[in-house]
């Protein structure tokens, strides 16, 4: 009902200025184990060196969504967007029928990132971007939704997707509980520090497929960040 995937059993590539892990398939990492979860296709944990990124290359048809741990990534787009998303912040582009973009760490210190990819709920659209800053001490104890394909979900991004984005901060001590419903799919990992789902330890950067139709307990066992996202 849990399956953990332990940061040293990830994809990994090193390119120089980038060194990227691998949750799913992306690239050259393939485990036919590890195509997808549900609707989500890519968590990718990135390390980008200072004054280097990701040149102009397109995509359609998926929801991307950034989550800066340390650091900030700068975006360019061929929709005349641009915006820097700093550490604890979001971005969200839904490529839609075709966008190209460019990701650049324009910063003097290493940035750090998820780069999460969902499914859309219809191929097609017109292609959108856009960024938001998240407090972590709005998050603190909590579950926050960063981004959502549903009504309702005051303050979160839109995404065209079944899914939420979601965010918390915990002491170490600390309890949330999340419920996964039926025939739906969860994806959590740790960004800091260590936790307890379910009396199985993940540390920081340590992968969790939760099936659906249960309901989680994860205790903090350091201080820690967590990013969640519940998808179809």
């Amino acid at each position: 009902m849990i399956e953990k995937r332990s940061f040293d059993s990830l994809g990994h590539a090193q390119h120089g200025w980038l060194n990227a892990r691998h949750h799913f398939n992306f690239a050259d990492y393939y485990d036919p184990a590890r195509t997808s979860w549900g609707t989500i296709r890519v968590w990718n944990d990135d390390e980008i060196d200072p004054n280097s990124g990701f040149p102009p290359h397109p995509h359609r048809d998926m929801e991307i969504i950034t989550y800066v741990r340390k650091g900030a990534i700068t975006h360019k787009d061929s929709m005349g967007n641009e915006g820097r998303t700093g550490a604890g912040d979001v971005q969200v582009m839904s490529a839609g029928t075709g966008v190209r973009h460019a990701e650049y760490n324009l910063e003097p210190e290493k940035t750090t990132l998820f780069q999460i990819w969902i499914e859309p709920k219809r191929t097609g659209g017109s292609p959108s971007w856009g960024a938001k800053p998240f407090p972590k001490g709005e998050r603190s104890g909590k579950f926050v939704t960063l981004a959502s394909g549903y009504e309702g979900d005051e303050g979160a991004l839109p995404i065209r997707a079944d899914a939420r984005v979601l965010a918390a901060t915990v002491e170490a001590g600390e309890t949330l509980t999340h419920t996964v419903g039926a025939g739906r799919h969860a994806y959590l990992v740790p960004a800091t520090g260590a936790i307890d789902i379910d009396g199985v330890r993940f540390d920081a950067r340590d992968g969790a497929a939760i099936s659906g139709g249960q309901t989680v307990t994860i205790t903090a066992l350091e201080d820690a960040e967590i990013v969640l996202v519940d998808a179809e």
